[in-house]
């Protein structure tokens, strides 16, 4: 054996020089959509809930999401989250989540899998059955219910927080695109609902018409921005915003009831049917008596992945008369990571091309 290649077999760990940062991640997909979890390296965040904690990682870390996020260590539809401290002592941990524009305030995909690590992970104690992980999000306490059968995980459930409809069937007009009509309405996050059986936008909902869904979303969303004013939160000004748009149209097979493809923050497209999605339709189908408090709906997305969604009882929020959704789904881990950023790098901080 050549001396080199000894060394190769031998020497596999990269020492990480002084002065470079170290972040580790485990990486992991529900129904497609990645997700990376930060373990270990990222600074301490300073604040009293997770809300506070995700203005203060904005304000002084915004340079470490970019850097896990973009490219050359992400891509433009990467997904992450940190973990954090609950916001008191009834609660499990606390999450933030981080993706190629920013912070979103709700994140079903990311519950699904964190929720599905906690448990590969033995952060929390287990037994067949169902095991119930309170999280703390941005837009306040989720619960996630892991079922475990002979020590396999068998999918996990969350119930949302409060989800409601702003308004149905209301009409903007996008240039290149005519009259649209959408609804409004909130799932952990808000969104712009267009049923293509209810416009003629000339799409299908494939990755074939990826770049095109990307174009009219976008465009879609910047006019519902610059038009609606009812993108407000009940109580929290940090969540009053669009997140993005969500297409709706029947799905070519037998294992599922419809079809979305969620656009979010800066042309990311969701490749599986959106938690937080799934949950704002859940308040849309029950408003409009299309579906029954324990009735279930199966959302297929982009990849063929399925989600179940279902209204576990109704509510009220603020001046909203509200419900609380429940979503089923899978997740898996792809990997471990340890990425390194050289403070001599020109691309330290990341970048993308779309």
């Amino acid at each position: 054996m050549s001396k080199v290649y000894h060394k190769i077999l031998s020497q596999t760990a990269v020492e990480i020089p002084a002065g470079h940062v170290a972040i580790k991640t485990i990486d992991m997909h529900t129904g497609g959509e990645p997700l990376r979890v930060i373990v270990d390296g990222f600074p301490a965040l300073e604040g009293e809930h997770v809300l506070a904690k995700r203005r203060y990682c904005k304000d002084h870390y915004d340079h470490l999401r970019t850097a896990l996020m973009f490219e050359p260590r992400g891509h433009a539809d990467m997904y992450g989250c940190i973990l954090t401290p609950p916001n008191d002592e009834e609660g499990d941990f606390g999450i933030i989540f981080m993706h190629n524009e920013g912070y979103s305030t709700m994140c079903g995909h990311a519950v699904i899998a964190i929720a599905t690590l906690a448990v590969k992970m033995n952060w929390i104690d287990t037994q067949d059955g169902e095991n119930l992980i309170k999280i703390d999000a941005p837009c306040g306490r989720i619960e996630a219910f892991v079922d475990i059968e002979q020590g396999q995980i068998n999918g996990v459930r969350f119930r949302c927080v409060e989800s409601f409809v702003v308004a149905l069937d209301r009409k903007v007009q996008v240039e290149g695109l005519g009259e649209v009509t959408y609804d409004l309405a909130y799932g952990g996050a808000f969104y712009a609902y267009v049923d293509l059986s209810r416009n003629s936008l000339n799409l299908a909902l494939d990755a074939k018409h990826y770049a095109q869904i990307i174009q009219q979303a976008m465009q879609i969303k910047h006019a519902v921005m610059n038009q609606d004013a009812d993108i407000v939160h009940p109580f929290e000004a940090d969540l009053s915003f669009l997140y993005g748009t969500i297409f709706i149209d029947p799905s070519p097979t037998d294992r599922a009831d419809n079809k979305n493809v969620c656009v979010f923050a800066e042309g990311e497209v969701d490749r599986c049917p959106t938690g937080s999605g799934v949950s704002g339709r859940m308040a849309i189908h029950h408003k409009r008596g299309e579906l029954s408090i324990g009735e279930t709906m199966k959302v297929e997305s982009i990849t063929g992945s399925v989600f179940e969604g279902k209204v576990h009882k109704t509510t009220s929020f603020g001046d909203f008369d509200a419900v609380i959704p429940e979503v089923k789904g899978s997740a898996f881990i792809t990997g471990e990571h340890t990425f390194i950023i050289d403070p001599l790098d020109p691309m330290k901080i990341g970048f993308f091309l779309r």
